[in-house]
């Protein structure tokens, strides 16, 4: 409540003066260059909220704030939707919100929170809907999924926002976690015309690989079920790796700092002779060292470099999502056998099959060249989308564009100890993310306003204010450093508070960038 408050407060506080066509928000619909159709545009006006039905999970809150409700297709299959404040709430920006997993859903949660902000808001489910069964089976629905529905959205969307406002946005942002956040690096590396900054969370930028990964150990724990590993084995490892490295940045609170120095066994963990409680049997030690250690291909050559220590998986079966990548997108087959898989030949065959999953490329000198800017953020302790290819790839960025410091002058990398995928885990996870609460016009408490300071003001993001809530209340509060920085607690002052860390280059961190 106190976060959907400030964010009216600040709306009511960047009022200007709107033209009086713009509140004419019937008059939208049609259709529009680009084979851009608007299906509906309805005015909301809330009483003294409002809240769009859906199914997506990502849960909107309540809107308090008059806007246009703009529905449309792109091409007939894009669907997006683009929410407009009206009387005079609009901030002059557009704000596209990314949507992850297999998409098919619209980023209501984002959109819900933003638009209280003043930002126009737009987000699209990329291609597809979520009840499309087989959809990796077409080819268009592929390669929209992969990049051209957020391009052609963030096109339609400044069409619209002119249309509507009679000028045109003055700055367009974008903002998603996991494959909202491989749609912000696409747009940085593809289309670095299409927004002035983008926040990119949990990106994943080599998706079929660490797929690849995914699909591997399921299959593992399935032909070995002595090994199988339960969600209870996994928060074993977890906590004892944890406690055994909890206390390397100079306090013991629960949460590793940097598990890139943290050093734990898994074979620690082993039951002694009679032991059967707090710790793990021989076949599970087994399996745990092998998912965590780096994953082999047919010939044992290394195709990645593992885990991290301390970080969980999911237990289980493999996704319906990593199902699909392989029975439809590669084989068209819905009878495909994943007994079958093969982790060298079905990795080169995806990479075929949708060669622009991979969000990569480190080409982006058209958007540095703009001036744009993007902030790329990444729980260490994410057990979807693993922290290590992240930060390789912030450090090839880096290589293949002048080096750290010219590379900190338009992309900044901030990890999060503790935080599991976009939210979650033992450390702080709201800090302005995508899904998260916001900090309304407030750069040190919110990543999205960080990176707008940084585009409009050339201010460079330093420490943001990331906070840990729980049932409503504020539990803990921690500085989040861009890399190669971590925060360092003073030794003084209370350790629950983000004043007591400062942050400090970490020697570790920084010969990564050395080693590319």
């Amino acid at each position: 409540m106190r976060a959907q408050a400030s964010a009216a407060a600040f709306a009511a506080a960047s009022l200007w003066s709107m033209p009086a066509h713009a509140t004419d928000c019937r008059a939208l619909e049609g259709n529009m260059a680009g084979a851009v159709k608007v299906t509906a545009a309805t005015a909301i006006v809330p009483a003294p909220t409002w809240s769009p039905e859906t199914d997506s999970f990502y849960k909107p809150i309540p809107v308090a704030v008059p806007m246009c409700r703009v529905e449309g297709t792109i091409e007939g299959n894009i669907g997006f939707e683009l929410w407009l404040p009206m009387n005079g709430r609009w901030n002059g920006r557009l704000l596209g919100a990314g949507v992850g997993g297999d998409a098919g859903v619209f980023n209501y949660s984002d959109m819900s929170r933003r638009v209280a902000e003043g930002f126009a808001t737009v987000t699209t489910d990329s291609g597809h809907k979520v009840s499309q069964a087989r959809w990796m089976a077409d080819r268009k629905a592929r390669v929209d999924y992969e990049h051209r529905a957020v391009h052609l959205t963030a096109l339609a969307a400044k069409r619209v926002v002119a249309l509507f406002y009679g000028k045109p946005a003055d700055r367009s942002y974008f903002l998603g976690c996991s494959g909202g956040g491989r749609q912000a690096l696409k747009e940085m590396q593809v289309y670095p015309a299409d927004y002035d900054g983008v926040v990119a969370g949990a990106p994943g930028p080599y998706m079929p690989l660490i797929s690849v990964r995914m699909m591997w150990f399921s299959l593992l724990q399935k032909r070995e079920p002595a090994g199988a590993l339960s969600d209870a084995d996994w928060s074993l490892y977890e906590a004892r790796a944890n406690r055994a490295c909890d206390g390397n940045d100079g306090v013991v609170d629960g949460v590793v700092e940097n598990p890139l120095a943290c050093h734990f066994p898994p074979a620690s963990l082993a039951c002694a002779p009679g032991q059967t409680d707090g710790c793990l049997s021989a076949p599970k030690v087994a399996t745990l060292q092998a998912i965590v250690a780096p994953m082999p291909d047919e010939n044992g050559r290394p195709m990645d470099k593992g885990l991290l220590p301390g970080v969980r998986t999911r237990p289980g079966p493999p996704s319906p999502l990593l199902r699909a990548m392989w029975a439809d997108a590669v084989y068209n087959n819905p009878y495909w056998d994943e007994n079958t898989f093969r982790r060298t030949a079905d990795l080169a065959a995806v990479n075929r099959a949708m060669p622009q999953l991979r969000a990569d490329s480190v080409r982006v000198a058209p958007f540095v060249a703009q001036g744009h800017k993007a902030i790329i953020y990444q729980g260490w302790q994410d057990p979807s989308v693993i922290a290590g290819p992240t930060i390789d790839y912030y450090t090839s960025l880096a290589a293949a564009n002048g080096g750290e410091a010219r590379l900190r002058n338009a992309v900044k990398l901030y990890m999060v100890p503790g935080m599991y995928h976009c939210r979650g885990g033992p450390g702080v996870d709201q800090f302005g993310g995508s899904g998260q609460p916001s900090a309304p016009g407030d750069p040190s408490r919110d990543i999205l306003w960080s990176l707008i300071d940084w585009v409009e003001k050339a201010r460079a993001p330093g420490a943001i204010t990331g906070a840990r809530v729980k049932d409503g209340a504020p539990v803990f509060s921690r500085t989040l450093c861009p890399f190669p920085e971590i925060a360092r607690y003073d030794g003084i002052g209370d350790r629950s508070e983000a004043s007591s860390f400062r942050c400090v280059r970490d020697p570790g961190l920084a010969a990564r960038f050395s080693s590319r």
